[in-house]
């Protein structure tokens, strides 16, 4: 008898989810996407204000829906300062005499200093032939302004010198350098500049005998970027200082240049209009525990945001329950991974038996402990979290192709409704 009921019990919760997120569908989240895309937003980043914009939108949904502040001044927003170098400015490119699209052909290192110069002499280096770090100084020791460098073979020099090979740009020496790339190229967020000025260059795109290049690239560090981290709060009916914690990231990596813009439509624009669907949910269904929702800043830039928090928190860590952080939430085809899930074991196999009471997902993945996204500084602080990303869609990753457009959404509306019992089922 008891079974029966207790099916029935689940059974009438499931409906009551099912209906209540029909009512939220997938129109909703497309264009709360769109909203985070738009060019004003400028690819949520650090040029034309756009996190600044981003944020303010953010708040004004928080307290539309009827959320609470947790701030003494009663406002939704926790700042903080950090530098980040930005490209507000020129970028172009031409080889020979054709220039290249920003963005889609070239991208500038992140940390890149200004550079401009006119049909200037290119000198290919091969570094593949480079044996060790005696080698490498010699040749390094000999680069100068006078020319502009084409530098083939920085895998190999990079697996020989031990360092990755993201971090060879910050051993150049002032100048400009092009480095050739063979497949897909992704863009980042620096927090220091570099002497040196990179291009990583797709390779198809590189003349059989390059010459002469023009650059002109105007590179600035902000040396103390305001940002905020955005929250709001649902009091709980039971145990109002209990928290469960809905966290995303809102920033991306904005523009390179006046024109080209990452909208980060996947990475994370999808994942803060999740935790905004989720608040509306929320708003009209209270849980006995407190649900308190932060969307960070900073990510892109080292996980700033989420770090600051957890130094400063409003919400005291040991009041957090459990947190679910949500990054790249685009497409579920393939369902969803759950970072975290060796580390509470017990919280995972609800979600899984969750998931398979319902059927809503094809597969949820488990994964350990990875310091990849905004709920590694709670874990690390003792914080029980998990970090859910969705496996699916066409691989758009910080790169100026991640847009709305881009996403089937398969699924999500069937994740949101597991993170919902999943919630509601903590004790």
């Amino acid at each position: 008898m008891l079974r029966r009921y207790n099916s029935l019990v689940f059974l009438i919760g499931m409906l009551l989810v099912d209906a209540a997120v029909s009512a939220q569908d997938l129109r909703s989240l497309k264009h709360e996407i769109s909203s985070l895309c738009t060019p004003v937003m400028a690819g949520r980043g650090y040029v034309a204000k756009g996190r600044e914009h981003a944020a303010i939108h953010i708040m004004h949904k928080l307290r539309e829906l009827g959320l609470k502040s947790v701030l003494p001044d009663s406002t939704y927003y926790q700042y903080y300062r950090f530098p980040v170098v930005t490209f507000p400015d020129v970028v172009s490119l031409s080889l020979q005499k054709k220039e290249l699209v920003a963005g889609e052909e070239y991208l500038v290192d992140a940390g890149s200093s200004s550079y401009q110069a006119s049909h200037k002499k290119v000198k290919s280096i091969d570094l593949s032939a480079v044996e060790d770090t005696t080698d490498w100084f010699a040749i390094r020791n000999k680069m100068n302004d006078s020319r502009i460098y084409l530098l083939n073979g920085v895998d190999g020099l990079c697996k020989r010198l031990q360092i990755p090979v993201s971090e060879f740009a910050k051993i150049l020496p002032a100048g400009a350098y092009i480095i050739p790339q063979k497949g897909k190229m992704n863009w980042d967020v620096a927090t220091e500049q570099n002497p040196a000025c990179v291009l990583y260059v797709e390779d198809s795109c590189l003349p059989k005998h390059l010459r002469k290049a023009s650059i002109d690239v105007v590179s600035k560090l902000e040396s103390e970027a305001k940002s905020a981290n955005v929250m709001g709060m649902v009091r709980g009916t039971s145990k109002p200082d209990s928290f469960i914690v809905i966290t995303a990231h809102y920033d991306h990596l904005g523009k390179m240049g006046q024109d080209v813009i990452f909208p980060g439509a996947s990475d994370n624009a999808s994942g803060t209009a999740m935790m905004l669907q989720l608040a509306a949910y929320y708003a009209k269904h209270p849980l006995g525990y407190s649900i308190l929702f932060i969307a960070f800043s900073g990510e892109e830039a080292g996980l700033l945001g989420s770090t600051f928090y957890v130094k400063h928190p409003i919400v005291a860590l040991s009041k957090m329950r459990f947190l679910i952080n949500l990054d790249i939430m685009g497409n579920a085809q393939d369902g969803i991974t759950v970072v975290n899930a060796t580390e509470f074991p017990r919280e995972f196999s609800l979600l899984e038996n969750l998931n398979k009471k319902a059927n809503y997902l094809p597969q949820i993945r488990s994964r350990g402990k990875a310091a990849i996204s905004d709920h590694y500084p709670f874990t690390e602080a003792g914080v029980p979290a998990f970090f859910m990303y969705s496996n699916g869609g066409q691989g758009y990753y910080h790169d100026v192709f991640d847009t709305p457009a881009a996403l089937q959404l398969t699924n999500i509306d069937k994740v949101m409704k597991l993170l919902i019992e999943f919630a509601g089922n903590l004790n």
